[in-house]
């Protein structure tokens, strides 16, 4: 990455982390996936449970890996019924996602499918560790509401076997389509648990 930009995206972070403190939030500037591994392994304590809502940055900075082969419980919720992984999640200490979206003055903007990422991000696990790529910031809720339902969904539909009309045109049409996965918008403005949030944010491109 080009120096000018990797100090232009510093700065950015810097913004962001000031943002998210007004939101009762707390904020961590990675300089590459390396120190994102770091910075999320002291905030997840040992022989803590753990859950994750499909959060592709988590696997891209090898936090998945270190957690399978540590001494965490880790609940992949692919060896689990869907209902059975569902509970689990809410009752976790450390809840692991991303964002689709977020603003650079601390916003963070999601859409869900069948809600058990949103609704463990609004209520439930008593930790959640998001781990934010710089690409995920835009200058406002309506441009982070864009990123999020014209790149993030639209790239996630190419991962799965449906039928949606953005997996065809690479836009969002607004669908009503049987397998959409635009069922839950969360906009998360402020946390009323100090302590609850926290949002790692690195100087690279992670997931879509």
């Amino acid at each position: 990455m080009n120096e000018n930009l990797k100090k232009r995206n510093e700065m950015l972070a810097d913004t962001v982390i000031k943002g998210l403190k007004t939101r009762n939030m707390t904020g961590y500037y990675a300089k590459d996936k390396e120190e994102a591994l770091k910075i999320a392994l002291e905030l997840i304590p040992e022989n803590s449970n753990i859950a994750m809502g499909g959060c592709m940055s988590a696997n891209e900075i090898g936090l998945i890996s270190t957690l399978e082969q540590g001494n965490y419980n880790y609940m992949d919720r692919a060896k689990m019924k869907p209902r059975e992984a569902l509970l689990a999640a809410y009752d976790a200490d450390i809840f692991l996602s991303s964002a689709n979206a977020m603003t650079d003055d601390g916003v963070l903007v999601n859409i869900d499918g069948n809600a058990n990422r949103v609704s463990c991000i609004a209520q439930g696990p008593k930790k959640v560790v998001f781990i934010v790529g710089i690409n995920k910031i835009c200058s406002d809720i309506d441009s982070a509401m864009k990123r999020a339902r014209n790149v993030a969904a639209t790239a996630n539909t190419q991962r799965f076997d449906i039928k949606t009309p953005c997996k065809i045109t690479g836009k969002c049409s607004d669908c009503k389509s049987p397998d959409t996965i635009c069922c839950q918008f969360l906009i998360t403005r402020y946390s009323r648990h100090e302590g609850r949030i926290h949002v790692i944010l690195v100087n690279d491109n992670l997931g879509f």
